[in-house]
């Protein structure tokens, strides 16, 4: 399986937490690494949808949660074989690779059935039992393959399908005259040897095809007669014994598939297909894709191995605010400049966490550190990242570090640092006609102190009048954020890109009201001069006020 590492920003992701993936994964690949690939956990806010298409960088794959699922487990590379394959050739193709199942699907490359062992055992001893007169469905082509005869004339289509029935020319000459007559109706095949007067008994009653065996051909005269007669012609290069074995395997492979063997899709969970899996008797279950083309193979084998990924987390290291099942995957790195919360790994792992204003500053220095040249685009998507969460270097987590590393930035990409920064905020404080639950979860952390979980949203505007004449609407979708995760309070941080002051609106356990002594500006609503830094600020802030309601 290939593996693939995923890097990725924290769940309703925000400029620097997507711009830092995405500059994180085209350093790795710059160092000759390409499996790891950017990703997001959320859909982009109207700000770094503006920054991504302003700079024409593709955005990266929405990985809404990161559940066990079937692609992540699956055997990606496979081998499938055609409906129209005869068994022999998809028998041989399996043993030259060692292959337990094989999907057999249309011209298309989608799903027709599965091939396995026991499946192609019970399908040739229903063929090859004694007790039963059984003609099977081949064509012309398939014999000539299987046998790797040559042939001496066809008659029509050799891809046409037939039921084939197949006679032995081994009794006497009034016996087989009679055999023929008796199945007169049917598409008869004969095995024969050098006998010529076999030879000519069959091409008079114009049986569908005559098998000379032993690499004995027929006399020029009986040719013509085969050919005015549509009697098609081959030669075999085994014996009569051997010829008359492997002829039951020309079948094309569909004859003998499993069709009752379900398909799973690469999206479904491992929970999902667990059952589907423990009953099917081959213990394999084929992987299609949305068109119901072949894509995969998955065993219970396959679900006691390392899955295909592995994550690199950025712009977060606490899982609660991680994709949703992040915990199942082997955590490689995480770089990030926030607080130290709950994160636990089964192994020792690279953790870079420094007290900046952005991580896309810790990005922009790695390719510094490892001494590779950052792309103009995206020295100019960090430099975006550095400017949205510093608030154009305005923010009191904005450090000298940071500065210096945006003027670096300015300097590649020829952008004015003040220009691009208004550009930006600009794009993503405009509001109005949006509804109040996307901007409440637009960019949305969850945070734990002790027993109790909350959490805090932040948005950016250039004027605090809008929210407060809509606050009812933001104090309803901070409820229902409160109710669904069981949190002591959610809040809102409304920040004022003209003044840099904030407002808090908050809906909370009427216990812990008491705790906020903040400045109250109305109902629900708290007046917050010079906060503009979730993370530096308001945090610090809010775990204080915890803290003493747990007390």
């Amino acid at each position: 399986m290939n593996k693939t590492v995923y890097i990725i920003g924290h769940r309703n992701p925000d400029t620097d937490a997507v711009v830092s993936a995405v500059s994180y994964a085209k350093l790795k690949n710059l160092l000759g690494m390409p499996e790891y690939k950017a990703a997001r956990a959320g859909h982009l806010n109207p700000q770094t949808s503006y920054i991504f298409d302003k700079f024409n960088v593709p955005r990266p794959e929405y990985l809404p949660d990161l559940i066990p699922k079937v692609k992540f487990f699956m055997q990606n590379e496979i081998q499938t074989v055609t409906e129209d394959s005869s068994i022999w050739e998809s028998i041989a193709l399996m043993e030259k690779n060692e292959n337990r199942v094989m999907s057999v699907v249309d011209n298309d490359g989608k799903y027709c059935s599965l091939l396995h062992y026991s499946g192609f055992a019970k399908g040739v001893l229903s063929i090859l039992n004694p007790e039963k007169k059984h003609r099977f469905p081949t064509t012309i082509k398939l014999i000539q393959k299987t046998l790797n005869a040559q042939p001496i004339y066809i008659a029509g289509d050799a891809d046409s399908t037939f039921k084939a029935s197949i006679h032995v020319a081994s009794s006497s000459i009034e016996t087989f005259e009679k055999r023929l007559a008796a199945h007169s109706s049917e598409d008869i095949v004969v095995i024969a040897s050098d006998r010529k007067d076999i030879h000519k008994i069959c091409i008079e009653h114009k049986v569908k095809l005559l098998i000379t065996t032993s690499n004995c051909v027929i006399d020029k005269e009986l040719k013509s007669l085969a050919e005015k007669n549509g009697v098609s012609v081959i030669v075999s290069p085994y014996s009569t014994a051997p010829t008359s074995m492997l002829i039951a395997y020309s079948m094309p492979v569909s004859s003998i598939g499993d069709a009752d063997i379900k398909t799973v899709q690469v999206n479904d969970s491992v929970s999902k297909i667990k059952d589907i899996l423990k009953d099917a008797h081959c213990k394999y279950l084929p992987v299609v894709d949305e068109n119901s083309k072949v894509v995969g193979m998955i065993s219970e084998h396959d679900l006691m191995k390392e899955p295909n990924i592995e994550v690199i987390l950025v712009d977060h290291n606490e899982l609660s605010q991680a994709v949703e099942g992040v915990e199942h995957y082997k955590i490689q790195e995480v770089v990030d400049h926030h607080r130290i919360g709950a994160i636990s790994t089964k192994n020792p792992i690279t953790f870079i966490n420094r007290p900046v204003g952005s991580t896309s500053t810790q990005i922009a220095g790695m390719y510094q550190e490892y001494k590779i040249a950052i792309p103009k685009d995206i020295a100019s998507l960090l430099l975006c990242g550095i400017l949205s969460d510093t608030l154009i270097l305005q923010s009191a987590t904005t450090t000298n570090v940071d500065i210096e590393m945006a003027e670096y930035l300015s300097s590649i990409t020829d952008l004015d640092i003040k220009e691009l920064g208004n550009e930006i905020l600009i794009a993503g404080s405009n509001i109005s006609g949006r509804e109040a639950g996307e901007l409440v979860r637009q960019d949305l952390k969850e945070y734990s102190e002790g027993k109790v979980v909350y959490t805090v949203s932040q948005i950016e505007v250039g004027n605090t009048k809008e929210v407060l004449t809509r606050k009812e609407e933001f104090i309803k979708e901070l409820e229902i954020e409160c109710r669904s995760r069981k949190a002591l309070f959610s809040c809102l941080l409304v920040t004022d890109i003209t003044t840099l002051s904030s407002i808090m609106l908050i809906h909370s356990d009427p216990k812990f009201e008491q705790f906020i002594n903040f400045p109250k500006q109305e109902d629900n609503a708290y007046y917050l001069q010079g906060v503009v830094s979730r993370k530096k600020q308001l945090i610090p802030l809010l775990t204080e006020r915890v803290s003493n309601y747990l007390k």
